[in-house]
């Protein structure tokens, strides 16, 4: 058994008292980090553990990940850091969004490598950014950044998307989201998922994805339907219509298969389908 320690304090005896926030968790694996690799002790010093504060370091490490000739990597962290003092909340969200990373991916030893390598996270939170953006009335920059998450972590969601808590996008690659969708609170998505639209249509033409949903690879969900809380909706398929709460769709065009599905899918990452299949068309 490991006996390893946060801030002095056996990590058993921490845990017993409270998971340590964040942050402070982060700060700590960082130092353990550059104690053991000394080739990224400058990177994991300049990223994390210079920085009092985790808004200022996510905003650092954001321009480091986006900032280019156009918009140099300054411009970029004055940007992040004018959203996060504004609104406050866009840090709880990275708060929740890298506690999901850690507790849903069980390829994650802790809190610094979505911090500094996981596309997926990453582009989430440049997204949030570029959302204040756009909810400012500062559109051209939104797509700006929008842009370059798109080119950077090959994840394209569009700025005006509404985007919860808690969401762990796995991968990242290949994930697109259209400007009206909408994701609730503790959805986990896989890589290659769609939220998109049925056509050339304008006005409100994307989905909107319930609490604690599981999105599995490649999922395209199309038009301005609902995908009820806790619904699980299988990798590759196709759904157009809306599922309800609790339920499992699968296949092309996606149907029903079993209802209620597992408890929290989003949370126990459960991509299994029921052994009864009900086949009832949706």
């Amino acid at each position: 058994m490991r006996r390893e320690k946060f801030m002095g304090k056996p990590l058993e005896v921490v845990s017993a008292l409270g998971a340590p926030p964040v942050w402070a968790a982060l700060r700590h694996e960082a130092e353990r980090a550059a104690a053991a690799e000394p080739a990224l002790a400058s990177l994991l010093n300049a990223v994390i553990l210079s920085h009092d504060r985790l808004g200022d370091a996510l905003s650092y490490q954001i321009a480091r990940k986006i900032g280019d000739q156009e918009l140099r990597a300054m411009s970029a962290r004055e940007f992040a850091d004018e959203a996060y003092e504004a609104d406050p909340s866009l840090i709880a969200a990275a708060e929740a969004d890298l506690k999901a990373v850690f507790e849903r991916d069980p390829a994650c030893k802790g809190y610094v490598q979505p911090f500094l390598f996981f596309k997926g996270f990453l582009a989430l939170q440049t997204h949030r950014v570029a959302h204040w953006m756009w909810s400012h009335s500062r559109e051209t920059l939104a797509l700006y950044l929008q842009s370059r998450i798109s080119e950077n972590f090959q994840v394209d969601i569009h700025p005006a998307a509404r985007m919860g808590s808690g969401i762990f996008i796995d991968h990242g690659t290949g994930v697109v989201i259209g400007e009206t969708a909408s994701v609730a609170d503790d959805v986990s998505m896989l890589h290659g998922v769609t939220l998109g639209g049925t056509g050339a249509e304008r006005g409100d033409r994307h989905p909107k994805i319930g609490k604690g949903v599981l999105l599995g690879a490649g999922a395209k969900v199309l038009g301005n339907i609902h995908i009820g809380d806790y619904a699980k909706v299988a990798s590759g398929s196709v759904v157009l219509r809306d599922v309800p709460a609790g339920c499992t769709a699968a296949g092309v065009p996606a149907r029903l298969v079993n209802c209620p599905t597992c408890e929290e899918p989003a949370r126990s990452m459960d991509h299994t389908l029921a052994d009864e299949i009900y086949d009832y068309q949706i």
